[in-house]
């Protein structure tokens, strides 16, 4: 992983593994119960071995504080390390999932579809310069990373927590893209994306996320220091207006930050 940024939010608990080998399910508890982590129930966050499949996973989180880790397994090692590293945040889709799997009959609603992709592929926007702002809503992809270059290296963070996008980069390529939400700079990134979620448990919809292709801010890929790198459309892909209410270019502008 090197010293590639993407990895930057939990480049301090990697830094607390075992230099050799995988790390055990006993050092991943230690480092959780040496920061107190917990659910939203109250429950000390332990990481266990995988059991039978239980249809019903994020409710036995939230109840138990046991979250099935596979060995070996990049996907559940980085969901772990961003436990650590987000643990508001991740007792909050858990508890927003437990809490919603009763009401929904055996079939996922909108709002654990937001959960979801958030938890597997989310990132947090750290922006206070509403024009940047814009041009990720408008998916005006060149004049953001290469014509704004210099304000966004200046004045935009990106922050990645989605666990399934952090497995996707160890081998990088532009393509690799995030749904994220914004937050003010100064902000407690972990309480402000917690609170950004329960704010939207009555009206949640992967509608509300922004689609943002990571790899093309400024110095995270070699190739983004080419203009024409952005006129890829494979990766860029333009606005589309057929997007249903919700995802209108309106909507997008109108989509509000959560502050502490």
């Amino acid at each position: 992983m090197g010293s590639v940024p993407i990895f930057d939010p939990i480049r301090p608990w990697l830094a607390r593994l075992p230099p050799g080998g995988w790390p055990s399910h006993e050092t991943l508890n230690a480092l959780a119960e040496e920061a107190g982590t917990r659910t939203a129930s109250g429950m000390p966050l332990r990481f266990v071995p995988p059991a039978p499949a239980d249809p019903y996973y994020e409710v036995h989180a939230y109840q138990s504080g046991r979250v099935a880790t596979r060995p070996g397994n990049w996907h559940d090692l980085f969901n772990a390390l961003i436990w650590l590293a987000f643990p508001r945040t991740k007792a909050a889709i858990n508890a927003l999932h437990a809490a919603e799997i009763p009401r929904e009959g055996g079939r996922r609603g909108r709002l654990r579809d937001l959960l979801t992709i958030f938890d597997e592929g989310g990132a947090i926007v750290v922006c206070a310069d509403p024009g940047l702002e814009s041009l990720i809503r408008r998916f005006r992809w060149r004049e953001l990373f290469w014509d704004c270059r210099e304000r966004v290296l200046q004045h935009m963070r990106l922050v990645v927590i989605g666990h399934a996008v952090l497995e996707k980069a160890l081998s990088p390529w532009p393509g690799i893209a995030c749904k994220v939400l914004f937050l003010e700079p100064g902000s407690d990134l972990d309480a402000g994306a917690a609170a950004w979620l329960d704010a939207h448990a009555g009206d949640g919809t992967p509608q509300l996320l922004a689609p943002l292709p990571v790899f093309g801010y400024p110095g995270w890929l070699a190739e983004s220091e080419c203009a024409a790198f952005y006129d890829d459309e494979r990766y860029f892909r333009p606005f589309k207006r057929k997007m249903g209410k919700l995802g209108s270019e309106s909507n997008f502008r109108s989509l509000g930050k959560i502050r502490l």
